[in-house]
């Protein structure tokens, strides 16, 4: 068994289901959680462990030890309170992800930070001034998760496999996300060859609106997202720790626009690789400056500077 430790900052829904990911299809040898819930923390370390079946040690950790992993999951983070201001509930993850970030440091020069908690590409930034470690090495989920849920459902309007489909959501993760429509491809042909030559008609704005709004329609039947986000951190963290040199739209600085969002990159051992130049129309790189804005303007409300 290889050895290497993930960390996972938060026993709740979330932090449980990134934990049962990466001990299924094992990703590493040792899982921590680390959650100052003691008793909840250990019934899911002891529940966890019972469907380790590959050998995945799973064990409460402390702050300490996380430090030195080889990846930081932070999971940690407060629910939205009714009649709460978006940078209300900023202003209260933040105080989470500070107090975090300190009781860790300092942090193995080789560590990983993987941001899940939400709004996901503020808390991100402040991650990056905070940690002391190469902004390369600190990222957010982003939209890989509704890119995800993108391909899923263009592959139902055209009848394939969504590995055969490569789409981006691009942008916050949040409201002013867009899909890269223009950059999309079905094995290789362009999305409007294949819909052309199937004479299929898409709702572009239909499916965006999906695509972005799933998670709130699986929060509204059952309280929470989990599943989704527990397997595309584990296949993030398997493009890390295998040196995988995959693509993967992660929040990540970018210094054009100033603030952190998704784009596609190439993810290895110390993050982020590369970045690559993704071609946009004219139209797309607007709503990608203005989703950039919005960003921005929530770093700004919250007190941060570059």
């Amino acid at each position: 068994m290889f050895s290497s430790r993930i960390a996972i900052l938060g026993a709740g829904s979330v932090g449980s289901a990134i934990a049962y990911s990466l001990i299924i299809n094992p990703v590493c040898s040792e899982v921590l959680l680390v959650d100052p819930q003691t008793e909840v923390r250990d019934a899911q370390v002891e529940d966890l462990g019972d469907a380790s079946f590959a050998g995945v040690r799973v064990r409460a950790g402390t702050h300490k030890e996380a430090g030195q992993c080889s990846i930081v999951i932070i999971t940690a983070g407060a629910k939205q309170r009714p009649g709460e201001s978006r940078t209300d509930l900023l202003q209260r993850n933040l105080n989470i992800l500070h107090s975090a970030i300190e009781d860790m440091k300092p942090f193995h020069e080789d560590t990983v930070i993987l941001l899940v908690a939400n709004p996901v590409d503020v808390l991100t930034y402040f991650a990056q001034q905070m940690a002391g470690l190469p902004k390369e090495q600190v990222i957010g989920s982003g939209t890989f998760l509704d890119s995800t849920r993108l391909r899923g459902i263009l592959a139902r309007k055209v009848d394939l496999d969504p590995a055969s489909i490569h789409a981006y959501v691009i942008g916050e993760h949040g409201d002013s996300q867009l899909v890269a429509w223009s950059t999309i491809t079905v094995g290789g042909a362009s999305l409007e060859n294949e819909l052309r030559q199937r004479s299929i008609d898409l709702d572009r704005k239909a499916v965006a609106e999906e695509t972005r709004d799933k998670a709130a329609k699986i929060i509204k039947a059952k309280g929470a997202t989990a599943y989704g986000i527990g397997g595309v951190a584990a296949i993030l963290c398997k493009s890390i720790l295998f040196d995988e040199r995959k693509v993967r739209p992660v929040s990540h600085w970018n210094e054009e626009l100033q603030c952190c969002l998704s784009l596609p990159v190439v993810l290895g051992r110390k993050g982020i690789v590369r970045n690559l130049s993704i071609v946009l129309v004219e139209e797309e790189k607007a709503l990608l400056e203005k989703s950039a804005g919005t960003l921005r303007g929530l770093i700004a409300t919250a007190g941060g500077k570059e």
